[in-house]
């Protein structure tokens, strides 16, 4: 079921918005980019690991499985990087919260073609999935020394 509040501006706003996590992973200045693999449409193109948010779970609990169904790591969960970025016409959110590795865990591409670690002098060199893209833009003064 949907339901609508008025903001302060009189417009409705809608109550049903699900939310996809992803993880900006930092390591040495640099952050995780993962290449999707698919659909056909978006295969090659980066993005921060993650996925959908299940009824009944917490935003840091998602990624963490995310990470872990994902890429094989264990993550501890920092602060959130960037703005919510609006999916799918407006039905979905993306929230991205940066991460760090634990227990010396390595990334392994187990549902992505290829992993790269970017320095921000190296954040353009990928073609970002574009609700990624926002995400990219904030991160560039965390990755700066």
């Amino acid at each position: 079921m949907r339901t609508e509040r008025a903001n302060g501006g009189g417009q409705a706003e809608r109550r049903d918005l699900r939310v996809i996590v992803g993880a900006a992973i930092i390591r040495d200045g640099r952050v995780l980019a993962c290449a999707r693999s698919a659909p056909p449409e978006v295969a090659g193109m980066w993005e921060f690991p993650g996925g959908k948010v299940e009824p009944g779970e917490s935003e840091t609990a998602a990624l963490a499985r995310e990470c872990a169904e994902e890429l094989a790591v264990r993550v501890e969960i920092g602060d959130r990087v960037g703005r919510n970025v609006r999916m799918a016409h407006g039905r979905w959110v993306l929230k991205v919260y940066a991460a760090r590795l634990l227990h010396g865990d390595q990334p392994q591409a187990l549902e992505h073609s290829a992993l790269r670690w970017l320095s921000a002098d190296e954040l353009e060199t990928v073609t970002w999935l574009p609700a990624d893209a926002p995400i990219v833009t904030a991160l560039r003064p965390i990755l700066s020394p």
